[in-house]
């Protein structure tokens, strides 16, 4: 142990001052018979009107003192032990220190209206004997009633505050779960979209790089600019996520994607070769929210890496319909060519995160085969209704 470490804790030092104090006092009145004999009258035993003898006073006046020292463990116990003292020497201290301390530990009515009927029993008949009934019952209010009905209060309102910061304690702990939970969903949302974003863009310049390989002249010119131009998209792209998570202040300005650059998006796979034709039908209605949106323009994006990765060459149809109520996408394409040097490498996660973006917003996922040997992903999202 250190210089500058405290003292290890004893159970004397970690008993309150008041508790020494209340136990001094307690063995004190009992073995000289201080507020009791004389003024309170005799005990059961007939003792009264003088000091009790010292074989009698000091050893009830030590086991007093202790059991008040342990009180707030052990309050039936001093109780018990007040009332036995007081049936042989007046030690209406005691019972009083006793009963509040019984109620305002158990805040139990049944045991205190007992505790405090049979200390006004045993407290009061040896009054009643020394100064009749009006002595007797409001010495016996005084010394057993009132103190019940004082722990009362206050171990109610102990218990009152406890409940309130324990409250307090859970709508904070929840409050931070349910930040940390946000930071989760902020977290997944970020990774679905450098997942979109670097899938796309990095199996579109791969198979740029494999058409590379074959072309010469200028038209191997042309596919590395645009190998080039999609790298370049695919770095800003990136950047603008990262720069999400570094600065929570500065968070760009750029609008998300939506079902207006669908066509931008689809002229990138026509521009490596892959037809892909777009068919959009219904334009009833205002636009949709911008979570919709964008959640279509990914889904869209998703399916064609898809197409990209699994099936290369194969003719596509992109068709969106919509309705006042109603966002319908769909992804369809053909029986497509082997790729050449083997398929592009995947993680397995595609049409599980597409599945997890219709959901978020309320929608219904659907993927399978076709029966020409193609494949087609389906989704439809609600548009909610505003001021319905």
């Amino acid at each position: 142990m250190s210089a500058h470490d405290p003292p290890p804790a004893t159970p004397w030092s970690r008993r309150p001052v008041t508790d020494t104090a209340m136990a001094l006092a307690v063995a004190l009145s009992t073995a000289t018979g201080e507020f009791g004999t004389g003024f309170f009258g005799p005990a059961l035993s007939g003792l009264g009107g003088r000091v009790p003898p010292l074989w009698l006073g000091v050893p009830l006046a030590v086991g007093a003192g202790l059991l008040t020292w342990w009180r707030r463990g052990l309050p039936l116990l001093l109780l018990a032990g007040s009332l036995l003292a007081n049936a042989l020497v007046p030690a209406h201290l005691a019972v009083t220190v006793a009963l509040y301390t019984l109620a305002e530990r158990t805040t139990a009515w049944p045991k205190v209206t007992a505790g405090t009927l049979a200390s006004a029993a045993l407290v009061g008949v040896p009054i009643w004997r020394f100064a009749g009934a009006d002595g007797a019952i409001p010495i016996s209010m005084a010394v057993c009633v009132a103190p019940a009905l004082l722990g009362m209060y206050v171990g109610t309102r102990r218990e009152l505050v406890e409940r309130v910061q324990e409250r307090a304690e859970r709508a904070e702990h929840e409050q931070q779960r349910r930040v940390a939970q946000a930071r989760s969903d902020e977290r997944a949302q970020i990774a679905r979209d450098m997942h979109d974003v670097v899938a796309h863009r990095v199996s579109l310049m791969v198979l740029q790089a494999t058409a590379l390989e074959a072309a010469k002249g200028e038209e191997a010119a042309a596919i590395g600019t645009q190998i080039g131009a999609t790298g370049r998209e695919a770095l800003a792209e990136l950047r603008s996520l990262v720069a999400v998570l570094r600065n929570d202040d500065d968070v760009p300005l750029a609008p998300q994607p939506g079902l207006a650059d669908l066509d931008a998006l689809i002229e990138e796979s026509r521009r490596i070769g892959i037809p892909v034709v777009l068919d959009v039908a219904g334009h009833a209605g205002e636009r949709p929210p911008l979570l919709v949106e964008h959640t279509a323009y990914r889904f869209v994006q998703e399916a064609l890496t898809n197409v990209h990765k699994h099936a290369p060459g194969a003719r596509t149809r992109v068709r969106v319909q919509r309705t006042p109520r109603l966002l319908r996408l769909s992804v369809g394409n053909g029986r497509g060519r082997q790729a050449v040097g083997g398929a592009l490498p995947g993680g397995g996660h595609g049409l599980l995160g597409l599945a997890e973006r219709v959901r978020l917003v309320g929608g219904e996922f659907t993927a399978g085969p076709t029966p020409g040997g193609g494949f087609e992903v389906t989704a439809e999202m609600p548009i909610p209704q505003e001021g319905r």
